[in-house]
């Protein structure tokens, strides 16, 4: 089972499963930092993909990325535009674990 962390700046909860095509999962999320740390933390740093959404800021956005990075040698990053707005990232989460997953 993959395990994937969605990072979104008005991100409380996990979205539904019935809005995730991509079944199968164990979906984690965080809204800053300090959330994508604990998230990497309690699972031993094994977060197969991370999927950020536009609205934050773009230098913590960054350093978010650096984290992540640096805690990962096999976690990827997709980074969702700004211009499909917060209504877009639902599909963008279903587009990118349906290329990555599908």
């Amino acid at each position: 089972m993959r395990r994937v962390l969605l990072v979104g700046l008005l991100l409380t909860n996990v979205p539904s499963a019935d809005k995730i095509t991509i079944k199968n999962i164990a979906l984690f999320a965080a809204s800053n930092q300090t959330e994508v740390e604990a998230v990497f933390l309690q699972h031993h740093n094994n977060i197969d993909i991370v999927i950020m959404g536009a609205g934050i800021e773009l230098e913590t956005r960054l350093q978010i990325i650096r984290y992540i990075f640096s805690a990962s040698d096999t976690t990827s990053v997709h980074m969702k535009d700004r211009a499909s707005g917060p209504e877009g990232f639902i599909p963008f989460i279903n587009d990118v674990l349906s290329g990555l997953l599908g």
